[in-house]
């Protein structure tokens, strides 16, 4: 019963606007945080369904007591979910009503003309419809490895279908297919809804379910084995033990979140994934002295700031108003002075900064702020020059930049950039910020070269003439 009612307190938080789903879904204090998240998401996505199915049963006339966010729960479990496990005497008061639910599921799809249940989904005419994101699936090569997971999953009946060779593959796949992703060598594609939470390899930590465009920081950042990092702002972990995969438990992870609930969910996550080289601190990344002897061989800086989660795939009408310029600026303010903040470790090397919006405020904006005071230092990084999607073109460079979108990458709204230190500075360009040239090429082309498994393992010493970013 505590998972329903806190799916049922989550839907009211939403409705009351109390904050985004993620925040509520960690405030809930419910141990099981990516069930709550996972139902309170599906329940979400069929609400005008749930609405519909619940009207014409007259649920809540019949049943005046039971809540009404906690009916569309139950009711969701019971017809689109994995039936009710639990549920106390609401289970009750819902299953004396599962005949007249079914009959009104089957009276819609009649109505509709729709003969499974993704389809009464479909939007109504005129409404733009975003495309659904696939099952992304990293393989933990603290645990494992590619070819063994692939292995047990053609066991478990699934069809491999090798490396993509194009983004358009990702969309097509159906069933029990899947694929390789053709830009991140350890991600594995599988059609959208395709649901592991109860796949052994998952519960054991073999597999991460992350999406794409989530796993592009680490990726991207890819320190070498035995390096010093910094995860600004960690939780949940997931990128978290991203990094500490690249680094094969070699080396150190300060990682910093504000946040203790969160933390300690990170905490176990990370303990599942075997990641043993982090070093978890429930405090502002603000507040971290750069000039503390413990930092002073932190080489590179992860840093995905809290932000608008403009980005990410809605599922409830609340959410899906643009944030109020008021919130972006105070969003953008925390994330200049992050940023900033990062660059001041004196070892730094390399950083890389993400969000998970679409909003240009928090960032092509912040990166140019930031740019323009830290130029004769820094310079932004040509990332992946195969990507469709690049940085809005507000700025000298800013193509350097990667977006991400349903629409054009097949992922949530995501951004990402690059900063790496200068190494030389002279008299021609040392007041000019510089994007490097294209040093960073398709990381999962070289690693099926076996040159290496991050974007720039094996990164030549020769150095292109850039062109200013003024």
């Amino acid at each position: 019963m505590a998972l329903y009612s806190a799916a049922a307190s989550v839907l009211a938080g939403l409705q009351r606007r109390d904050g985004a789903l993620k925040t509520l879904v960690y405030k809930s204090r419910f141990q099981n945080v990516k069930q709550l998240y996972a139902l309170v998401s599906e329940t979400l996505r069929y609400s005008p369904v749930l609405d519909s199915i619940m009207d014409g049963a007259a649920l809540l006339k019949a049943e005046k007591k039971l809540p009404p966010y906690l009916a569309k729960v139950l009711v969701y479990d019971l017809l689109f979910g994995k039936g009710l496990k639990c549920g106390g005497r609401w289970k009750v008061l819902v299953l004396k009503h599962r005949a007249r639910l079914q009959a009104e599921l089957a009276r819609l799809k009649v109505h509709r003309k729709v003969s499974c249940n993704e389809d009464l989904l479909a939007p109504a005419e005129g409404v733009i419809q975003v495309p659904q994101v696939p099952r992304y699936v990293r393989v933990n090569t603290l645990k494992t490895c590619k070819d063994d997971v692939v292995d047990y999953f053609k066991r478990q009946g699934y069809s491999y279908l090798g490396r993509a060779a194009r983004m358009e593959e990702l969309s097509s796949l159906s069933g029990k297919q899947f694929l390789l992703d053709p830009h991140l060598p350890e991600l594995l594609v599988f059609p959208p809804q395709t649901d592991f939470h109860e796949n052994r390899l998952y519960v054991a930590g073999h597999i991460i379910l992350q999406d794409k465009a989530s796993c592009l920081p680490a990726f991207l950042l890819s320190p070498p084995s035995g390096s010093h990092v910094i995860d600004a702002c960690a939780a949940p972990g997931n990128k978290t033990s991203h990094v500490a995969a690249i680094l094969k438990n070699k080396g150190q992870i300060f990682a910093f979140d504000l946040d203790p609930n969160r933390l300690a969910t990170m905490s176990t996550m990370l303990v599942r994934a075997g990641a043993s080289c982090c070093e978890l601190a429930n405090q502002d990344f603000l507040t971290v002295d750069p000039s503390d002897p413990k930092y002073s061989h932190v080489t590179y800086i992860l840093l995905d700031p809290s932000c608008s989660g403009s980005g990410m795939v809605k599922r409830l009408p609340a959410e899906e108003d643009a944030p109020s310029s008021e919130r972006l600026r105070a969003l953008a303010r925390f994330q200049r002075k992050a940023l900033t903040h990062a660059l001041r470790f004196p070892a730094l090397q390399r950083l890389a900064y993400s969000t998970c919006s679409v909003q240009q405020e928090e960032n092509e904006d912040v990166v140019w702020d930031v740019l323009q005071e830290h130029g004769t230092a820094f310079r932004l990084v040509n990332l992946l020059p195969s990507w469709p999607q690049r940085g809005l073109a507000t700025f000298p460079g800013a193509e350097c930049c990667l977006r991400a979108c349903p629409a054009t990458t097949l992922t949530n709204g995501f951004f990402v950039a690059v900063l790496e230190r200068q190494q030389e500075c002279n008299s021609q360009d040392s007041s000019s910020s510089l994007p490097a040239e294209a040093d960073v090429d398709s990381g999962a082309e070289r690693s099926q070269n076996g040159e290496g498994r991050g974007p720039h393992a094996a990164r030549k010493k020769r150095r292109k003439k850039s062109q200013c970013v003024k």
